[in-house]
């Protein structure tokens, strides 16, 4: 078997603290096989100096500077310039097991028909145990993310899709990209063993999402998943009960100018990834 390049996207904004450990976890992998990516989103703190030691520890390290967009851009920007078949995010304050890279590429390399491959994970930091997230199914996907970011895919695949969506600057843009990934069919696998560990912090963008903005990107994610979250749940009342809103008003959302606009937006944010792609390709 060929070993597939992977390319493992580490964006960074206020996270240089936690920077070594992400990248010694990227380090210790039993696969050797990758490059990383480090994607400094426009850090005001010392996330460029943090990058550049480990570039000069290992040529497999690479460091790409943008001004600060969000988190779905940084890993735009970072997967459009890498190289690898394969692509695994990795937060910054986040670590990976030894093997994961390694576990991953093998299934995929097994089964060509694979569209996603993640693992069991653990909590760290803050709080700390084995992180027990509901089994994949599509039902299960319409009703919550049941796939942190760091999950191994196909490049090509993001790039039919169109990448993170960097409307969804403040959250949930993982979880729309799983759907957008998944919705019309593909092979998901779970790798039975702990290979992830999410830090858990006392303040994150997790914890710091609101309410009304949780509500609002879910609104966003209704519209332009209509087709998926209706097939899977049969029905309007899951997504009224989380955005408050009746049958008839979300119907007259899809019809609204608000969707013309989001429309028009995420077509042009497609034709604008398509073309970094080519360029870098």
């Amino acid at each position: 078997m060929n070993n597939p390049l992977v390319s493992i996207i580490v964006p960074c904004y206020k996270q240089s603290q936690y920077l070594d450990e992400s990248l010694q976890s990227v380090l210790d992998q039993t696969y050797e096989n990758w490059e990383c990516i480090i994607v400094n989103d426009g850090s005001p703190d010392n996330t460029e100096e943090e990058a550049k030691k480990w570039i000069l520890k290992d040529t497999r390290f690479k460091y790409v500077y943008s001004k600060n967009k969000g988190v779905s851009h940084a890993r735009n920007l970072g997967i459009a310039t890498a190289k690898g078949e394969l692509i695994l995010p990795l937060d910054a304050d986040d670590k990976i097991g030894q093997n994961y890279i390694k576990k991953g590429s093998e299934l995929f390399q097994e089964n060509p028909s694979l569209k996603l491959v993640y693992c069991l994970a653990m909590k760290f930091g803050d709080e700390n145990g084995e992180w027990n997230l509901p089994d994949f199914s599509l039902e299960n996907l319409s009703r919550d993310n049941l796939i942190f970011c760091s999950a191994l895919y196909k490049k090509t695949d993001w790039y039919f899709i169109g990448g993170y969506d960097e409307q969804m600057k403040s959250g949930l843009e993982d979880w729309e990209f799983w759907i957008s990934l998944l919705k019309n069919g593909g092979e998901v696998v779970q790798i039975k063993e702990v290979e992830f560990y999410y830090r858990i912090k006392k303040s994150s963008r997790q914890t710091d999402l609101t309410n009304d903005n949780r509500k609002s990107l879910f609104e966003y994610m209704s519209i332009k998943h209509a087709d998926f979250f209706v097939k899977q749940l049969g029905t309007f009342k899951h997504l009224d009960s989380v955005i408050k809103s009746t049958k008839s008003e979300f119907k007259n959302k899809l019809q609204s100018k608000k969707f013309v606009i989001d429309l028009f937006c995420t077509t042009f944010f497609h034709f604008s990834i398509f073309g970094l792609y080519k360029k870098n390709k």
